[in-house]
């Protein structure tokens, strides 16, 4: 049985990741930290285990793993200490806002020997895992272009919870929460950029950025577009990537995947898509496998994501 402590409450995810812990059988939540004394009183007793407002104490107490679903602004504190404490890591996106901070937590997860993944569920959805293949196979030739757009409503509808909105906690707003999904997928399938520019802008929300574009520029010339948003209503992802051979388009109002190199439209079969990223962690801690995505993931995030918002124009 695997022991799990859970570092803070704040993100939306918090309640979906708990429960996908819980049905795997063999996870058993034993502890729970979260700054604010009355969220730590009833989450903890919600999940019947112990819990505390004191970090420090929260790393003495019985677990193995630890969830952290922090505010993005306490992750280095969080998990440099679960690491210092040789807890296992399983953390939300992004792993720090500062590619700085990222660097100190690497080296703490290294040092210590724990079994690190954070949570990049796009990566393991069975249409990119059949873009990554086609790539690196030349169905389309050289990539020129790749244009990810992801957005939703979640300020123009109210939705978002208004931590969420709060420059303190977040630090930032749509890019650095759902255009994340956007940066690590072209960080797979492009590699890291050399340069960007970002326009991000304020349609119904003053705190943070609601609405965001970022370019970048790639060795060899191709250029990465991450589109994303809180103000989009009724709109599909969508991801366009074209080659000197061909395009390759996924998402979109029929979401679905297809590719022309030539020969017309062909929709491929795909597979059932990889295990996520929960599984992962805790196979790799129970049987000693590797995670699906390690701490050089997590810092090429931080890094691709601190470089989009310093050059904000």
């Amino acid at each position: 049985m695997l022991k799990l402590g859970l570092a803070g409450t704040w993100h939306v995810h918090f309640g979906g990741y708990v429960r996908e812990f819980l049905s795997r059988g063999d996870v058993e939540i034993t502890a729970l930290w979260d700054p604010d004394a009355e969220t730590a009183k009833a989450k903890g007793e919600e999940l019947g285990c112990s819990y505390t407002t004191d970090l420090d104490e929260f790393y003495k107490m019985d677990f193995d793993a630890v969830m952290v679903c922090a505010a993005t602004n306490i992750h280095k504190e969080v998990l440099i200490k679960a690491a210092n404490a040789k807890k296992h890591i399983f953390t939300e996106k992004v792993l720090t806002a500062a590619y700085s901070d990222a660097l100190e937590v690497k080296e703490a997860v290294e040092k210590s020997g724990i079994k690190f993944c954070i949570s990049f569920p796009w990566r393991t959805r069975a249409d990119f895992l059949w873009i990554k293949d086609a790539l690196s196979k030349d169905i389309i030739g050289q990539v020129t272009y790749m244009r990810m757009r992801n957005a939703h409503d979640g300020v123009s509808r109210g939705w978002l919870p208004p931590s969420f909105l709060d420059p303190v906690p977040t630090c930032g707003g749509a890019m650095m929460d759902l255009g994340a999904h956007g940066m690590y997928l072209l960080n797979w399938l492009m590699g890291e950029p050399e340069k960007c520019t970002s326009v991000f802008t304020n349609c119904l929300c003053d705190s943070v950025e609601d609405n965001c574009v970022t370019v970048f520029s790639y060795p060899g010339g191709a250029i990465g577009v991450s589109e994303t948003g809180f103000v989009t209503g009724r709109n599909p992802f969508e991801l366009e990537i074209a080659g000197t051979k061909g395009t390759i388009l996924a998402g979109g109002v029929f979401d679905k995947l297809c590719y022309n190199n030539g020969e017309g439209w062909v929709y491929p079969a795909l597979g059932k898509g990889s295990d996520s990223a929960i599984n992962s962690f805790c196979d790799a801690i129970l049987n000693g496998t590797e995670t699906l995505f390690g701490i050089d993931d997590a810092v090429k995030l931080t890094k691709t994501m601190e470089m989009a918002y310093k050059n904000i124009i």
